[in-house]
């Protein structure tokens, strides 16, 4: 894995000038408790189980708990996160929450916690039916551009990263994201025989949710939205065929509101050792995720650029 030496000894002097991989990752927590902000199964769960075993098998914490709490797109969880106050709990966050915030005009928000670590994403392809007669991105783009309401995008719920990268891609071509006619035909199953029978134009999820489509050629992938090619995987970003979009479905953990010093870097600790690890590794190949670790430090900046970014882009569409 590639490592940003320059990022890793200033997040390493933030925390005390420790050595590499010298986080007091056993200082004072020595039990988790992490709250899936989502029932179980989905992203959110499977990224809390996944970082419990592993920081068990790799012995950094006596035990950790999960805990799944779903409802109004992980604002539930965090509301409990919030009230709670426990110095050793983690939830699963991620660019979902950051939308779902604004959109469930949460009483709580992400300036209340304290930002641990980001971990994993998944960045989305644009894909249409073999049978379309879309064959590029500027195919898609120019049938747009004549006709916005002759492309239906599909996608998960209104205000989701399907319906964000949509809109990416619509802003970087000079089209109005409040002419976009979106369709919210659900993920993964519920929205392949959507998109493979044409019945919708254009549709995005994670790669992995069509890899096996794309790889049979009942679906053309025409672009995805990562910032560079991505290893084993044969498409071409929107950017190399100037489309200047790009979006990453993140996902991380972050802990109670004014956590202390200490803790904050055991909790960082831990998430790097795990990071790091050839178990975390093998994960990020089973479940088709792109390893994105940023330090404790370094998420909270990419946090606050987050939450700016997306509220603007929830604004545009009208649903800020």
């Amino acid at each position: 894995m590639h490592v940003n030496r320059r990022q890793f000894a200033i997040g390493a002097a933030a925390l005390g000038g420790a050595a590499a991989l010298g986080f007091p990752a056993r200082a004072n927590v020595t039990s988790l408790e992490i709250i899936a902000a989502a029932g179980p199964g989905g992203g959110y769960d499977t990224l809390a189980r996944t970082v419990q075993g592993i920081a068990q098998e790799l012995k950094l914490i006596d035990n950790a708990q999960v805990i799944n709490v779903p409802g109004a797109g992980g604002t539930v969880g965090l509301a409990q996160l919030v009230n709670q106050k426990k110095p050793n709990a983690l939830l699963t966050a991620g660019l979902g929450m950051v939308g779902a915030v604004i959109l469930n005009k949460s009483p709580v928000t992400l300036d209340q916690v304290t930002p641990v670590a980001r971990l994993q994403g998944e960045y989305q392809p644009l894909v249409v039916s073999a049978k379309s007669d879309i064959k590029t991105l500027d195919d898609l783009v120019k049938k747009y551009k004549a006709d916005p309401g002759s492309v239906s995008w599909g996608g998960f719920g209104i205000g989701s990263p399907d319906h964000l990268v949509s809109a990416l891609v619509i802003k970087a071509v000079g089209g109005d994201v409040k002419k976009m006619n979106y369709i919210v035909v659900g993920a993964g199953g519920e929205m392949l025989p959507f998109v493979i029978s044409n019945k919708v134009t254009v549709a995005t999820g994670g790669y992995a949710e069509f890899a096996e489509h794309i790889k049979s050629g009942t679906l053309r992938a025409i672009g995805i939205s990562s910032p560079e090619r991505l290893p084993g995987i044969d498409v071409p970003t929107f950017k190399e065929q100037g489309v200047d979009a790009e979006l990453v479905n993140w996902r991380g953990l972050v802990g109670s509101p004014g956590i202390d010093a200490d803790t904050l870097a055991s909790l960082d600790g831990i998430l790097t050792k795990v990071a790091q690890s050839d178990q975390w590794a093998e994960a990020c190949k089973r479940n088709g995720w792109q390893n994105l670790h940023l330090n404790a430090a370094d998420v909270k900046t990419f946090l606050d650029s987050e939450k700016s970014r997306i509220g603007a882009l929830l604004t545009e569409l009208g649903l800020a």
